[in-house]
């Protein structure tokens, strides 16, 4: 068991490095150039990114079928470690019929090769059944079941090696790898340090719970996700921007890191909660905060199904603390922000927005409660979402 004076841990007791330098960088840069090239989708690009920086160890490499199956099936690896999403490489038909296992191929995002994969297992596989288990629904209505069904028939399994960094790489002063905020971490003397996992700007009731987990801690990742999401997710810049204002402001410089986590989501609720996790662990955390309907969308998981999958692994299994947060909210006869564990008044003293009234509120140039959010974050996002509807409108006029 690590000691208080040591870090935690990664997840399986290694930190994944999947990056070539040097010599055998360029000599494997040049070999992929006579390779079948497979192209990536933005999930699997964001996937490639987290596998050779160590963010998915133990993962070296897209799951093989022995893998893939334990995870859908048991929410653990086939070495029976705890893992609860797949992380694969789906191919088209015409991709498929190119390759075989022993074979390696290039992946590539607009031509731009970034890694060679060695294939070790080509198979098929049911994407009802992943439906159904991993994200509780067959619904094309959800997002992640919808992007399921589109992506190809056989998955790709293996090793990969990178060899370049994918084109998108937004936000480079925070793009910081496990190996780098564990370094961060170390050099500030942190020895417990909570991860912090948002798709949405921060509004009082995440800084209510942020700094109260503080209170127990030693520093803070601050660690938005910055990979796909849906169409009308904030946008990732705008998110940014009104983070560092908040935190330029309201919180202790000395006990924060803000750093981005460049993954898709998955919008598989429960299950994702897992995944945050044990990669908030890869990163260098001891603490991981788990709110109301973390990772989920529409009314497909229970409000505190996430909480309750944690009771589902052994002792140790997980590694990192989790810290279950109530649904939060400012209440106007407590006066401040409070939980439903905390507050004893009932929901019309509560000022409380869901996502689509906060976007509607945006949309109209509307700024937010002063009680839900700081005015100064209020602004970054009306001028953000401002924006994003003349971007829209500009795509609209150049599409006709």
């Amino acid at each position: 068991m690590t000691s208080l004076n040591e870090p935690i841990a990664p997840h399986g007791g290694t930190l994944v490095d999947r990056q070539l330098r040097g010599e055998m960088k360029i000599a494997i840069a040049d070999r992929a150039q006579s390779l079948t090239q497979v192209p990536l989708s933005p999930m699997a690009v964001s996937d490639l990114e987290l596998l050779a920086t160590g963010a998915l160890s133990p993962l070296t490499g897209f799951m093989t079928q022995s893998d893939y199956q334990s995870v859908v099936q048991t929410m653990h690896l086939s070495s029976g470690l705890a893992w609860t999403i797949p992380v694969v490489l789906p191919v088209s038909d015409a991709i498929a019929e190119q390759v075989a296992e022993g074979h390696e191929v290039a992946l590539v995002e607009d031509d731009r090769i970034l890694a060679v994969l060695e294939i070790q297992d080509k198979f098929h596989y049911d994407k009802n059944v992943e439906a159904t288990q991993v994200y509780r629904t067959d619904s094309l209505d959800h997002p992640g079941v919808a992007r399921l069904f589109r992506q190809g028939n056989t998955l790709l399994g293996g090793p990969i090696w990178l060899v370049d960094w994918p084109k998108n790489q937004e936000f480079l002063d925070f793009r910081h790898t496990p190996a780098q905020t564990r370094r961060m971490f170390a050099s500030r003397g942190w020895r417990r340090v909570v991860g912090f996992q948002t798709r949405n700007p921060i509004h009082r009731a995440h800084e209510y719970i942020q700094k109260t987990a503080l209170e127990i801690v030693d520093g803070l990742l601050l660690h938005p996700l910055v990979g796909e999401t849906k169409a009308d997710d904030i946008p990732a810049d705008v998110r940014m921007e009104s983070y560092q204002s908040l935190l330029r402001d309201y919180y202790p410089p000395d006990r924060v890191v803000l750093g981005v986590f460049p993954a898709a989501m998955r919008y598989a609720g429960p299950r994702e909660a897992i995944f945050h996790a044990l990669a908030r662990k890869n990163y260098g955390c001891t603490h991981f905060i788990v709110g109301r309907d973390h990772a989920g969308v529409g009314s497909y998981y229970g409000t505190y199904d996430a909480h309750y999958i944690f009771d589902e692994f052994g002792a140790g299994e997980i590694g990192i603390t989790p810290l279950f947060f109530d649904h939060t909210f400012y209440c106007r006869k407590c006066g401040g922000i409070v939980s439903a564990k905390t507050c004893p008044h009932g929901k019309d003293h509560w000022i409380h927005l869901s996502g689509t009234q906060v976007r509607e509120m945006l949309e109209r140039g509307e700024m937010l409660p002063e009680e839900f959010t700081r005015p100064e974050v209020s602004k970054i996002l009306v001028e953000g979402m401002r924006r994003k509807i003349e971007a829209g409108h500009t795509d609209d006029h150049d599409a006709g």
